[in-house]
Parts: structure tokens; sequence; C-alpha cells
């Protein structure tokens, strides 16, 4: 009998399942693209059945497909883009509205007022976040109080809201179950990170009913046996995390200062603290890593909105290129220092900026440019943004010199290699790059019983390239000079 951990990764623009074998290699995938929704300038929603139709058919798939007669799934783990906000009927299951997106900035009138009235620093010290359309709590209230009825239907009782994760877990337990755990309450700006508990005056201040919200448990835990999940029906969920943390448990970053960055639609660099919830001054995140037995570890992250969606946006919005394996040729074909920025501000600027009414620019541009630069400065971005969060980091104390990198972006040398330059720092390319789908079948691994500790876990993470910095300083100083020259003509 072979034996697997499933896990569910479901992201931004896709969702996926992935079956592991119990060594972390990958056994199956199967992936479906779903559609984006933009009924407004800034605003950003899914259909939740969308999510749901996509996890539920990318599973049936892996399961019919690459599934034998003596096979086992063990257990599953759920993995999901983070602060996206859904609520529904607790006995229909129907949202009530669309999900609303991380991405989405149209509370940022509302969170610009509660920054004036001098919230922020408040809020800071109890949840580790700053106030932004970015997290989950406006984009609550937005629903309450934009959608006829539902704030009478909240009050009652009658609504639940939740993160993706706590969506399809309710789905496929047939709505027996309404949980999260701590990393994903964590990104809502209602959970007190230090008490490890949903925030009363928090919940008063944002006008949001307690009886919406899911229990909070630890990350590796009993979330429930799926019952509406064909094949997998009677598998237990035994791992849920936020899809940054998750890939930083992937990493196996468990010792404190170890960091790791992931380039997907956006770009995320999270730094391992330890079980010292440290309070950046240079407005980066503090957030929960991972709870583990009732123990929490925490992390600083920074948050960057827009990464391989700058590369998407160049092949579906300009038609640059016809595929994202495109840009590496042209960039190694193309002088580090041509003298374009592009400034991918499609959604706002998110840290260090957190500036919600920025735009994409592209600057520098001459008779000389053509495709390729344009198309090089694209990558550029992504390093340059990444340079930015390392620079807030130094000035909180703390500076990862070698960084861990995966999502999909990382397949490209060249890009690596630049990040490597610009950051002066050390860049690890693990062998298996799908660290956030193999985090929570770690998570879950552990509590089936599978791994026996987190330093087992550590054994199992092979590198595949490093990348170590080959610009001089004075080079690699001078074109971030000219990054920074051109964020701040936004």
């Amino acid at each position: 009998m072979s034996q697997y951990l499933l896990s569910i990764d479901q992201g931004t623009t896709s969702s996926r399942a992935i079956l592991f074998d119990l060594s972390g290699n990958i056994h199956a995938v199967r992936q479906e693209e779903f559609p984006q929704h933009f009924p407004e300038s800034g605003w950003v929603e899914h259909d939740p059945e969308d999510l749901w139709s996509t996890v539920k058919r990318t599973c049936d798939a892996v399961m019919t497909e690459e599934f034998g007669p003596d096979d086992e799934v063990l257990a599953v783990g759920i993995t999901n883009q983070r602060e996206t906000t859904i609520i529904w009927d607790r006995k229909t299951g129907e949202p009530v509205y669309n999900a609303i997106v991380w991405q989405d900035r149209r509370t940022a009138e509302y969170c610009k007022s509660l920054k004036l009235g001098s919230h922020e620093p408040w809020v800071h010290g109890k949840t580790g976040l700053l106030i932004d359309p970015y997290f989950s709590a406006t984009k609550i209230r937005w629903v309450l109080e934009n959608v006829a009825g539902v704030r009478e239907r909240a009050e009652r009782g009658e609504l639940a809201f939740g993160t993706v994760d706590t969506f399809i877990l309710w789905r496929l337990t047939n709505g027996r179950v309404h949980r999260t755990d701590a990393t994903n309450a964590s990104r809502t700006l209602l959970f007190n990170i230090h008490t490890q508990q949903w925030d009363e005056d928090l919940l008063e201040m944002f006008g949001i009913p307690a009886s919406l919200l899911p229990e909070v448990m630890d990350s590796s835990d009993d979330f429930g046996e799926i019952t509406n999940g064909g094949a997998l029906n009677g598998t237990p969920v035994y791992g849920v995390a936020g899809d940054q943390q998750a890939a930083l448990f992937g990493q196996t970053c468990f010792e404190v200062g170890m960091a790791k960055s992931t380039y997907g639609t956006g770009c995320f660099l999270m730094l391992n603290t330890g079980d010292k919830a440290l309070r950046s001054e240079h407005r980066l995140l503090t957030t929960v890593a991972y709870r583990l037995n009732g123990k929490t570890t925490y992390a600083l992250e920074g948050s960057i909105f827009i990464a391989g969606a700058a590369i998407q946006w160049l092949r579906d919005g300009l038609q640059l290129i016809n595929d994202a394996c495109d840009t590496e040729p042209l960039a190694q074909d193309t002088p580090v220092d041509h003298g374009v920025y592009l400034v991918p501000a499609f959604t706002g600027l998110g840290a260090p900026y957190w500036d919600p009414n920025a735009r994409g620019a592209i600057f520098g541009l001459t008779r000389d440019t053509g495709i390729k630069e344009i198309v090089t400065a694209g990558l550029q971005s992504v390093c340059y943004q990444t340079k930015d969060l390392q620079k807030a980091m130094e000035k909180d104390g703390i500076r990862p010199t070698t960084l861990r990198v995966d999502g999909g972006m990382v397949a490209n040398n060249w890009v690596l290699q630049f990040l490597a330059d610009i950051l002066g720092a050390t860049v690890d390319r693990p062998s298996l790059v799908e660290t956030t789908a193999l985090g929570v079948a770690y998570l879950a691994g552990l509590k089936a019983g599978v791994y026996k500790s987190q330093d087992e876990l550590s054994d199992l993470w092979r590198c595949d390239r490093r990348f170590e910095p080959i610009m001089t300083k004075e080079h690699r100083d001078r074109l971030y000079d000219g990054w920074i020259n051109a964020v701040q003509k936004l």
C-alpha cells in the first residue's frame, strides 16, 4: 500500500490539488484557473463557487486519475490566499456576496479615516498589522454595510465569515465545521496575536458581530472529517495555514532569523522571529508564523502586492510575451542598467510604503526602449521590491543574509541571480519549489504521526541551486537609487 498526504492549495488565480508521498515528493498535481472580476477600479473579486468548484474538480481528478486501489490518503492539508473575505448563510452555505480579494482597495477611504483618528498604533499593538484595505476586517464591514439585509442577518447569527480556508473546510464537511487556524486568523485585523483570541475591542471598533467568526485552531490540528469530497470522504483535515506561512513551514525555516520569499501573484518575505512578536518600526507586519501544540511562533513579514502578476500583465495586458518563460532569454539579452523602471502599483503599493492610491507607471522610456527593456524592468521590479523589504528589516534590526525562495517565478535563473545581486545576499532555491502545498502536507503529516518532529522535516529540505551575489556594491546601490527615484515620482 502507498500512503500519501493531499494538499489543497487555493490561490489567487488557480486552485490545485497536490498529492505528496511521505518523503515530500510530488506524486500528482492537478490545477485549474478561474476568472478574476474587477467590477470597479481598484476592486477585485472572485465568485466563491468558482473557488469551491475548482477545488472539488482538482481533488476529484487527482483521486480518480492518479490513485490505485491499494493507495491511501492519510490526511489533507488546506492552504489558501489570505485575507480574502467570504460571508455565507449558515443553513444553505450560499455566499451573500462575492469573495472580496486581498488585493481589493475599496475600503481605502475608510482606512484613511481610521488612521486620521489615530487608531493605527492601538490596532498595530494588538494585531501586528497596519490599517489597510489588504486585511479582512474592513472587507467584512463593507459587506455588512453595503449588501442589503446582511447586517441584520449577521446580528441574528444566521451568517458565517471565513477566509478561503474556512469556506473550503465548511463545504468539505457539509457545513459541520466552522474553523480556521491561527495564521489565517492573524491576517484579519480582528485577532489579538498576543492573547491568541478574537479581540472584543477590535470587533466593536469595526462593528462586526462575534457570531460571524470561526473557531481558531493550531495550524496542525484536527479540523474535521471530509464528508463532501467524493473519494476523500472519511479523510481527516489535519493541517491549515495561510499560503505564506505554509511556504515558511515548507521551507523548514524553523530557526530564528531564517527567511523565505515567495514569488507568486504577489511577493511575500517572511522571517522567523521565534516566540517573540517583534514589533516593526518600519511598516512591516508582525504575524503568526505557525502554532503547534498551543505554542505560537511569530514572524516579521513584508508584503508586495504585485510580483508574478506583473509578468501576467506583460503577457495578457500588453501582449509583449506569449509565455512567462519567454522573459528569461529576453532579460539575458538586456543590460541590467538599461534605464527603464516599471513600478507595478496596479493595486497600490504594499510594504513598506502602504499607499493604496499609488498606481503603476513606467519611467525612463526613450526611443531606444523596446519590448526586452520593458519585460526586463518587469522582472527587476520584483527584485527591487524585495530589496525594499530587506532594507526595512535591516532598520528593525534583523537582516536576512540567506533567502530560501519559492513560487512560480523562481524557475527563472536570471531573476534569482539579479535578486542575489541587488540584495547582496545568498539566494537558495530548493529542489521542490512547491513549498506552500508542501508546508500544509507537513502540518497534516505531523498531526497524523507521519513525522515525529520538525527536525525530521528539516532533514528533508534539499537545495537545488545557490545564487551568490557578483555585482559590486556601487553598481547595486546605483540601480536601487534609480528604483527609489521612480517610486517617489508616483
